[in-house]
This record gives structure tokens, sequence and C-alpha cells, in this order.
């Protein structure tokens, strides 16, 4: 079940055909999903972006921008030193990353060979502590192995699934979301993909399409999760990773993250305190960028790469399809998402479907 399934459509621009990630070509996902109910309640796993099929040798150019630093996503250093993707992105829960890190790292030994280079993996993480055993340390090098070896393009499962398994939205059942948007221009249409994982934002404060739905389904009528006194309520953190198939330079890339965080924001997501809210982008449109790496042998030829760049006035437009793909992303998310009790009996609940159309139906 999608948002456009229960008549939520948010924004004008038209979606790609799986309305996902995916849509940008080359791009593909895979996922591992621990669930068990325990005890220990494990409900967590990986989620996998590859950007293209040979990532690990042939970089992309890429930004960033964070929105809050109450998180991690491994690799930001070298891609805003120097403007490159040189891995997969993987997703998982927060004390998992330096597994999946490793595992990145192996695989793109497995993929290049033994060589003189040096491997900075982007790995993302959001907690996952109130539905998970995080501490068990239950996400294995094998569980990145085997999303990486699912990987896909096409239709994109959502909710709760891979890394965003034991994940909490706005005091809903939170989780993994993607979306798409396509715009045609004079030269040829451009497509830009959003994946999120989704677990932050304040019940109260959620908006869809402007509504205060996080106001009318109250937690008088769908219960918060029974936080511990300790944690503050929105707290969580959210990963957004935005694809685009148009030939973008680095810091274009950039600002295309930095406008993910205004559909955080136009959801009623703040930033808080404690939520990692942290955005990647990254462009294919410019392919053939020498492998990374102290290589004698690469060809003079290589040396000069002839890039293309969208032109300035076109970025408005790419900024509107990131922000409503970003939103719709999280809103699938939500729609996806099942209701899971887990680690120390905490419950999430799912967004009630015939609450929220019945909002829509009333209101709008």
């Amino acid at each position: 079940m999608r948002a456009r399934d229960l008549g939520v459509v948010i924004g004008e621009h038209p979606t790609g055909p799986h309305n996902a990630i995916t849509d940008v070509a080359g791009v593909r996902v895979g996922y591992t999903t621990l669930n068990a109910d325990g005890p220990p309640a494990v409900h967590t796993g990986v989620t996998v972006v590859i950007p293209h099929d040979d990532i690990w040798s042939e970089p992309v150019f890429a930004g960033s921008h964070r929105l809050n630093g109450s998180g991690e996503l491994t690799g930001l250093e070298w891609i805003r030193e120097s403007g490159e993707l040189t891995t997969a992105i993987a997703l998982t829960n927060t004390h998992s990353v330096g597994v999946v890190r490793d595992a990145l790292v192996a695989e793109q030994v497995r993929a290049r060979g033994d060589g003189v280079y040096w491997s900075l993996p982007v790995v993302g993480e959001t907690y996952d502590g109130l539905l998970n055993d995080i501490n068990g340390f239950h996400v294995r090098a094998e569980h990145v192995q085997s999303a990486l070896a699912s990987a896909s393009g096409g239709a994109v499962a959502e909710g709760n699934v891979g890394g965003g398994t034991g994940m909490i939205c706005h005091g809903f059942k939170g989780g993994t979301g993607t979306a798409s948007r396509v715009t045609a221009t004079s030269t040829g249409s451009y497509t830009v993909g959003v994946l999120v994982q989704a677990n932050h934002g304040r019940r109260e404060r959620l908006r869809i399409n402007g509504l205060p739905i996080g106001e009318w389904i109250s937690p008088a009528e769908v219960p918060l999760p029974d936080y511990p006194k300790q944690f503050e309520p929105g707290s969580g953190s959210i990963i957004v990773i935005v694809a685009t198939d148009a030939p973008l330079l680095p810091h274009q890339c950039a600002r295309l993250a930095q406008r993910a965080s205004l559909a955080v924001g136009r959801l009623g997501g703040t930033g808080e305190q404690y939520s990692g809210d942290l955005m990647l982008a990254f462009a294919t449109g410019n392919r053939g960028i020498p492998p990374y790496a102290w290589d004698e042998d690469v060809a003079v030829s290589q040396l000069e790469v002839p890039l293309t760049m969208v032109a300035p006035q076109l970025m408005t437009r790419l900024f509107d399809l990131t922000i409503e793909a970003t939103e719709e992303a999280i809103v699938n998310a939500l729609v996806a998402a099942e209701t899971v009790t887990g680690h120390n009996g905490y419950t999430a609940h799912a967004l009630p479907h015939d609450l929220l159309t019945a909002q829509f139906q009333e209101n709008l």
C-alpha cells in the first residue's frame, strides 16, 4: 500500500514508472530484513542503494547536506572534499554502522581486486533501539552481502524492510519509503528519485499536504509508543538519498540535498536536538570519471573528462522535484509500515489508512 493508493497525491509533477529511486536508470536497491519477536526482539536490517553497476571503480558526482547532525553518514568528508561518491550506499541501525562499512570495503576489494586504493564507504544510520535489540549487534557482514546480491531495479519494497524495519516516524511506525519525479526539458527528460529511512518527527507536528494529520489522529485515537521517560520525542533521525540522471556537478548535487530538508520541514520535522537529519544527492548524468587511486597506468586521455551540466535556470525545477519526491517518500514509508511490538514491549502503531483517508476526504 502506498500514499497514492489512498488518494494522497503530493505535488504536481509526474512520477516515474515505479515512483521509486530506481526510476533513475541504473540505480538498484537491495534489502536484508531481520525480524524475530524474541526475546530478544530483533527488528532491523540493511538497505543498499547502488548508483550504477561500476560504482566500485567509476565514481559519480555527489553532494550532501546536514539539517541536524545527531547522526552518522560515513564518507561525507571525502564527498565534500572531492565531490565524488565512490561506493554503494548502505543504511542500517546506529550500532551496526561499523560492520556494514567493513562489509562494503570487502565488496569493493572483491569487485576491484587487490590494489593501491582506499575505500571510504557511505553508510547511514537511524536509531531503532526502542523496537530492536540494538545492542545485540544482529546485523552481520553476510546480511550486507545478501542485500548487495539481491539489489535490483523496478519496484522497491517499503515500510518495515531493510534498515527501516525498526523505525518510528512522527509517533507512528516508520521505515523505508521511496518516490520519484520526472520533468521534460528542451534537451530531454530528467528523473529525480528519492529513498528515505524515516525515523524522525513528533506526532503533533505531522502535516501531509498542509493538513494537520498529527493533530487530527491524536494519541487518544492511535497511541504513541510508550517512550522511556528519558527519551525526547522527535529523536531518531532521517536519512535521505537523492538520485538523478541530470548532469549535475558536485555543487549542484549539494543544492539538491539541501532542498530535501525542506520536504522534512513541510511534513513537520524540525531537525530536533537528537535527530540526525542527513541528506546525500548523487548524479549519474556525467559518466567516465576515472577510478580514484595512485594509478600510474591511467592513460593521459583519462585525465581530462568531458563534462556537461544543466543550466542554473533549470535548478529550481529540480529543487521542486526533489522536495515533492522526498515528501512522498516519507508518506509512503508511513503508509506502508505495519504495527510492531518490539524490544521491552514498546509498540509503534501503523498510521491507520481509514483515518488518513477520512481526513483527506473531509478536508480537501
